[in-house]
C-alpha cells in the first residue's frame, strides 16, 4: 500500500473561501478509480510544539493499493485537471510518498 501525503499553502491563507474551494476540489479526486480511500484536513488545534508544524492551510491522504496506481493517478485525467483548476489558490506543495516497510497494511488487532 501506499500512502501519498500532500501539504497545501495558501497563496491567501488568511481566505476561508480559498481554503473551502480547495478542500471541494481534493473531494473530487476520490472519483478517480485507483483511489483506495481520501482524507482531507486542516491543522488541528492541538497546541504548539517543537516538533509540530501547523503552516499548511489544506491537507489530503490518499492511499492507493500500488505504485503503479499511484503513478495513474499522477496522470490521470481528473487529477490534472484538478490541478488546472485549483492550482492558483496554492503557492506551495509538498508530497510525502510512504510505503509500508513489510507492504501491507498493519492491524493493530492482529499484531
Amino acid at each position: 500500500m501506499i500512502t501519498h501525503a500532500v501539504f497545501f499553502w495558501l497563496k491567501r491563507p488568511d481566505s476561508a473561501e480559498d481554503r473551502d474551494r480547495l478542500i471541494e476540489g481534493i473531494r473530487g479526486l476520490a472519483a478517480i478509480e485507483v483511489v483506495r480511500s481520501l482524507q482531507v484536513g486542516i491543522p488541528a488545534d492541538t497546541g504548539a510544539r517543537d516538533v509540530v508544524d501547523s503552516s499548511f492551510g489544506v491537507s489530503e491522504i490518499i492511499t492507493f493499493d500500488t505504485v503503479a496506481d499511484e503513478a495513474i493517478y499522477q496522470t490521470h485525467p481528473l487529477h490534472e485537471a484538478f490541478i488546472a483548476e485549483y492550482g492558483h489558490l496554492w503557492s506551495r506543495v509538498t508530497v510525502y510518498d510512504i510505503a509500508d516497510p513489510e507492504g501491507s497494511p498493519v492491524d493493530p488487532d492482529h499484531e
